[in-house]
């Protein structure tokens, strides 16, 4: 039989509200699916036929080590996140990528660990003129984990914002704040191996002078919707973008959109290392998840 490891962190084992229906339905499928931490060190990685990362949410807070283990699993066993996905995904530079093959992205202005932090606040402020109210947060990060929204009468206090993270060897992120999301959330779309699986939609949480919160822990705060067209289209344009990128797709990829004030959906964010899948929310959408993992599988067996 077949035997998945599902990867997890002892920080964050308890949060993941994914892994039980994903369980039940290895179970269906009759596959031997167990739950192991990354920072695990008993753990041997060998005795799996898969690996697939599903909840490491502290990762962030040691990429350098996180990565190196996954390179160390990968020559272990079949790591199903191929690594060149991860190291291109994890870093929301990608967003640079996918901007510059036409992508509509949220506009996204990045300040490196070398920069000076109100200079480069006040620069973007500049740029974005019209913009009431902005967002920054890290470029590596999981959830909304230092991300804040600030008024533009707020930059030295984003500008220390800014300064934390830098003096931490981090990259930041600033971006307007689009305030459509107050009305219509964010959606995220979620793919199987390519495929259209199902979406749901995310209330905004993000509150002023408020520390971001995380949407699973927020009751009613996502449910299930039927996207739109075009959020499909871009959704299919934002896979097939990445794929210019990255030599192999993941069995996994969450689209995050939200519209802009001109009521046209953008790109906020792509995961395709970790990304909370919401299987509740979609009845069935766990054993299509298991079965877009058991053709990963496949195409990656010897011969």
């Amino acid at each position: 039989m077949t035997r998945i490891a599902f990867v997890t962190a002892i920080a964050s084992a308890a949060l993941d509200d994914d892994m039980p229906p994903l369980l039940a339905a290895c179970a269906r499928a009759g596959l031997i699916a167990e739950v192991r931490a990354w920072d695990d060190f008993t753990v041997s990685w060998a005795r799996y036929d898969a690996v697939v990362l599903r909840s490491p949410w502290d990762y962030h807070t040691r990429l350098p080590e996180f990565l190196r283990w996954c390179g160390r699993v990968d020559r272990a066993a079949t790591l199903l996140n191929p690594l060149p996905a991860l190291r291109w995904n994890i870093d929301k530079h990608y967003l640079v990528d996918l901007a510059a093959d036409g992508v509509p992205v949220v506009p996204t202005r990045f300040v490196e660990p070398d920069a000076e932090p109100l200079p480069a606040l006040q620069a973007f402020l500049a740029e974005f003129a019209d913009a009431p109210e902005f967002v920054v947060k890290p470029a590596v990060s999981v959830g909304s984990a230092d991300t804040q929204r600030y008024a533009r009468a707020q930059e030295f206090a984003a500008a220390n914002h800014v300064g934390r993270l830098l003096d931490a060897g981090r990259s930041a992120m600033l971006q307007p704040y689009l305030d459509a999301v107050d009305v219509h959330g964010e959606t995220a779309l979620l793919y199987f191996d390519g495929v259209f699986s199902h979406a749901i939609r995310k209330v905004a949480l993000l509150k002023l002078n408020e520390a971001g919160l995380d949407h699973s822990r927020v009751p009613g705060s996502i449910a299930a919707r039927a996207p739109d067209a075009d959020e499909l289209r871009l959704g299919e344009a934002v896979l097939a973008a990445s794929r210019q990128h990255i030599e192999a797709m993941p069995p996994y990829a969450r689209v995050d959109l939200i519209r802009d004030a001109a009521g046209r959906p953008c790109l906020l964010e792509l995961e395709l290392a970790e990304p909370s899948l919401f299987f509740d929310q979609a009845p069935g959408a766990a054993d299509r998840f298991v079965a877009a993992l058991l053709s990963a599988l496949a195409r990656r067996a010897p011969g």
